[in-house]
This record gives structure tokens, C-alpha cells and sequence, in this order.
């Protein structure tokens, strides 16, 4: 008998030592999580404030402030993402964050360069590049919820370098209105960043349906 209630003791003194350090181990990987207060979170939301200081000097027709502030905004997307992985500093509001800013950047600009007659820009051509964006967000969203991989291609990387180009562009044009060529320039890239958002929303349809169709093929193949 007082071996079996000494063998009892052991065993919860045993459980409770145990549990304990399951315990500090878990703390202890808590605390080793990246905090959201970090560099590359301070330079999105610096970025963000940038992007709303674009769409409210556009309408007010301060246009070479807008033009700097929207290029130090779009060149600098590139620091935030570098900073978060060099410094192992990536946390769930960056990676949500960041692709949101980038997007108000862009979107943000194109509302804003439609209520400018001199623009060149259209009301059906801000709706392209805001409708490509919800899209392509609400498929990576379907498909990574899933399970499924959607990681952004070239091609989207590549139309949103041609949107900026565009944009600075028609800001070049609109603070130098009478210099024929940089008109032209700017038309014409304004209609290439167009075609090249409508192409990119349509390869990406394309793959997410590639992406959609690889579980039903394999267990149509299991099956057999």
C-alpha cells in the first residue's frame, strides 16, 4: 500500500514538473514572436499617411507635392518587406497590412486623378484597376484559406511598376501641361498600365482556376 501511494506521488509530482516546463517552453516561444511595433509596421503606416496625403493634394491641385510624395510612396514598398525578413520582424498585420497600403496607394490615386478633367483618366478606368484588385485579393483569399498556394506572379509585380510609371507620368504633364511629347508619353503609358491590369486579371482568373481544379483532379485519380 505505501508503495502504491508513494508510486502516486511520484507520478503527479512527475506530470506537474512536466506541465511546468511545457509551460515555460510555451512562454518562452510566445516571447520569441515578432511584436507588431516593429520598423517594417512603422514604415507601412508611414507609407499609408503618404498615399492619403496623395489623394488629398491631387484635388487640391498641389501637384508637384503630389507628385514627390506618391513616388517616395510607391519606390519604398520594397523596404518594408526587405526589412521584415533580413530581421526576421514578419508578423500577420505586416502581411496584411502591406499589400493593403500598396493597393490604397495605387487605387487611392487613380480616384483621385478622375475628378481631374486634364487627367486623361476615366472614371471606367479607375473601376478596372480597383475591380482587378478586389478580384485577384478575393481569389488569393479563397485559395490560401484553402490551403492552396497564390503567391503574386511577375506579371502582377510588373503592372503595378507600369501603374506608378503611369501616374508619375500624368502628374509630369499636369505640372508641365504644354509640353507636347511628355503628353503623349503619359497617354500612352496610361493606356499600357490599362491593358497590361486587364491582362493580369485575366491570367490570374486563369490560375486560380488551375489552382481551384488540382484537388478535384486528385482525388479523381485516387479514386481510380
Amino acid at each position: 500500500m505505501h508503495g502504491t501511494l508513494a508510486w502516486a506521488r511520484q507520478s503527479t509530482t512527475t506530470y506537474a514538473v512536466s506541465q511546468a516546463i511545457l509551460t515555460v517552453m510555451q512562454m518562452m516561444n510566445e516571447s520569441k514572436k515578432p511584436s507588431i511595433y516593429n520598423v517594417p509596421n512603422a514604415l507601412t503606416s508611414i507609407r499609408f499617411g503618404l498615399a492619403i496625403a496623395v489623394m488629398v493634394l491631387i484635388p487640391a491641385e498641389y501637384y508637384p507635392a503630389a507628385l514627390i510624395i506618391f513616388v517616395i510612396a510607391a519606390s519604398t514598398d520594397w523596404m518594408d518587406g526587405y526589412w521584415a525578413r533580413k530581421y526576421g520582424q514578419v508578423t500577420k498585420l505586416g502581411r496584411i497590412f502591406d499589400p493593403f497600403v500598396d493597393k490604397i496607394i495605387i487605387c487611392g490615386t487613380f480616384i483621385s486623378l478622375v475628378a481631374v478633367p486634364d487627367s486623361g483618366v476615366a472614371s471606367w478606368m479607375a473601376t478596372i484597376v480597383i475591380g482587378r484588385e478586389l478580384l485577384v485579393t478575393s481569389l488569393r483569399g479563397m485559395i490560401e484559406g484553402s490551403g492552396g498556394d497564390f503567391s503574386a506572379s511577375q506579371l502582377g509585380k510588373w503592372k503595378m511598376v507600369l501603374q506608378c510609371v503611369a501616374v508619375v507620368a500624368i502628374l509630369v504633364c499636369m505640372i508641365q501641361p504644354d509640353v507636347e511629347w511628355i503628353e503623349w508619353t503619359s497617354f500612352g503609358l496610361l493606356w499600357a498600365a490599362i491593358v497590361l491590369t486587364v491582362y493580369s486579371g485575366i491570367d490570374y482568373s486563369f490560375a486560380a482556376a488551375r489552382v481551384m481544379r488540382e484537388p478535384a483532379l486528385s482525388s479523381d485519380s485516387q479514386g481510380e
